[in-house]
């Protein structure tokens, strides 16, 4: 079975994934919202900050588990590996990855750790 991802959400998955900051951070609108463990950042500079530390620097790498439609948002279930402290963190790590797209941007991102 193939998993239909929307474009962006591959899109953000693939330049993740091939460590591409710039193709990443152009991918979000200029005033997007990322929530990520119990922080927001906010607009494009706070983003591509949050980007370099927590996903660029660490090697971050995404599998996704599955794809589903959900109030309004799409929902990757994603298996996340990388060079990151796993200190507290369940083996498998699992990520519900929550966008909302507008226009051609990710408009906002919730990262959700699944225990």
């Amino acid at each position: 079975m193939t998993i239909q991802i929307p474009h962006l959400a591959n899109e953000y998955v693939e330049v993740t994934n091939n460590s591409e900051p710039a193709r990443f951070l152009a991918l979000f609108a200029d005033d997007a919202i990322v929530h990520d463990a119990g922080r927001v950042h906010r607009g494009r500079a706070a983003i591509r900050d949050w980007s370099q530390r927590e996903i660029f620097d660490v090697q971050v790498s995404i599998d996704v588990l599955d794809v589903a439609e959900r109030d309004g948002r799409t929902v990757l279930t994603t298996k996340v590996d990388g060079n990151f402290d796993r200190t507290g963190l369940p083996d498998p790590v699992i990520i519900e990855q929550r966008f909302r797209f507008e226009g051609n941007a990710i408009q906002e991102l919730e990262c959700v750790l699944k225990q």
